[in-house]
């Protein structure tokens, strides 16, 4: 069950429409934001579109901004590498918000953070046998290295680094444990899941023949850089079509840098170690009101869209490797948030709710291989590992 050879055609190359753009008819594409329940609540409608390429639009319930994303892979999955991998997202949208936090609470407090620099690393596993059902995906502890020069002292600098890490919204997906929720459509019709959670409640439906238009704006939001740098990882894997052997054993590691521009942009450096891959470099800044301007996607959109992302892969890895016939598939997905304890000024660790996700799902597959589809791809997404998994984020506090 290894294939060879690049897997669909490079669409996104091709495409007449720009990857990455805030949407300037968010009001007509057929997706609208769910309920604001807990601070902010963001919808992500991801569909494919060839091969592991796939495009997403999110938008967000505090904001009304409408943000759409391309995202590909590369040789590991036999993929074009036109664009950032699923991870890349989640990793980006991480690190971004915690710049948010630690900024924001440095403000609060009155303690100016000169030469401040975050470096992350996120690390997931891949483990057992496709073909015997016994493949998972697994999430590890984060490692964040902040780098700053400070007045405080050693142990007021760590407390408020940590601090600012609770506050996160991203804490609310990494502490305790949060099974995701899903509805099942195949074909059109509604279908009972087997053993993923049925969230209680009628499926979203696809906004099929969403064609949203491009707002104004001279950044590029995201864009490829070289290579990057090779590192020693136990269990990494960097060889063409390793991500799609039947055995698996293996450690993912994506991982970013990141600074505040002059300008107030976030400018985000995302690695790739394992599998070895691309450099992305994205911008990223909160809304009007949220303590940006709404120049380039905000940090729990770009965690939404990795999510989003990573469970539709899974779902074009399991047809690939048992030459399932699947060819469409889409989601709509729903994440909810609490503000930053700090940049939202709640003065509390960060919440969120179980991820909610709609599947729809265009197959001549039987009923129970479609439920099948459903619980092999929500078992091997390494980012509903990483919700249902208690997860610490490992802090190192470097002055420079």
């Amino acid at each position: 069950m290894k294939s060879s050879g690049k897997l669909g055609d490079n669409i996104i190359a091709t495409s007449a429409t720009a990857p990455f753009f805030g949407v300037a008819n968010g009001a007509d594409v057929g997706l609208s934001a769910p309920e604001n329940r807990k601070g902010d609540a963001v919808r992500c409608w991801v569909a494919s579109l060839s091969g592991f390429q796939k495009e997403a639009l999110v938008v967000s319930a505090r904001s009304g901004l409408m943000w759409r994303f391309v995202s590909d892979e590369g040789a590991y999955l036999n993929g074009h590498n036109e664009a950032p991998c699923p991870l890349a997202f989640l990793t980006t949208g991480m690190i971004s918000s915690y710049m948010n936090e630690i900024t924001a609470l440095a403000a609060r407090q009155g303690v100016e953070l000169r030469k401040l620099r975050l470096i992350q690393d996120n690390f997931y596993t891949m483990k057992g046998s496709m073909r015997n059902r016994t493949m998972i995906g697994g999430a590890l502890p984060v490692e964040l290295e902040v780098e700053v020069d400070c007045d405080l002292d050693d142990g007021a600098l760590n407390q408020l680094l940590a601090d600012a890490i609770h506050a996160s919204p991203l804490n609310g997906l990494m502490r305790g444990k949060l099974p995701s929720l899903f509805t099942l459509t195949k074909n059109g019709a509604p279908l009972a899941s087997a053993e993923a959670e049925q969230l209680d409640g009628p499926p979203v439906p696809d906004p099929i023949g969403a064609d949203p238009k491009a707002t104004a704006t001279d950044l590029t939001l995201i864009e490829r850089h070289g290579m990057t740098p090779k590192k020693a990882i136990q269990g990494g894997t960097a060889g063409a079509a390793t991500s799609l052997t039947d055995e698996q054993d293996r450690t993912l590691n994506p991982g970013a840098i990141c600074t505040m521009g002059e300008d107030g942009l976030k400018v985000i450096e995302q690695r790739l170690y394992s599998p070895h891959g691309n450099i992305f470099r994205f911008l990223s800044d909160e809304a009007p009101g949220a303590g940006g301007q709404g120049r380039a996607p905000d940090a729990v959109s770009l965690v939404s869209a990795g999510i989003g992302f990573c469970f539709m892969t899974q779902f074009g890895r399991m047809a690939s490797m048992e030459g399932l016939d699947l060819p469409r598939y889409s989601i709509v997905q729903d994440t909810h948030f609490s503000l930053g304890g700090a940049s939202g000024g709640t003065g509390e660790a960060g919440t969120a709710d179980p991820v909610e996700t709609h599947v729809h799902l265009v197959t001549k597959e039987s009923d129970d291989t479609t439920r099948d589809m459903l619980d092999v791809s929500e078992r091997t997404c390494f980012l509903h590992a990483f919700c249902r998994t208690d997860l610490k984020t490992k802090l190192k506090v470097t002055r420079v």
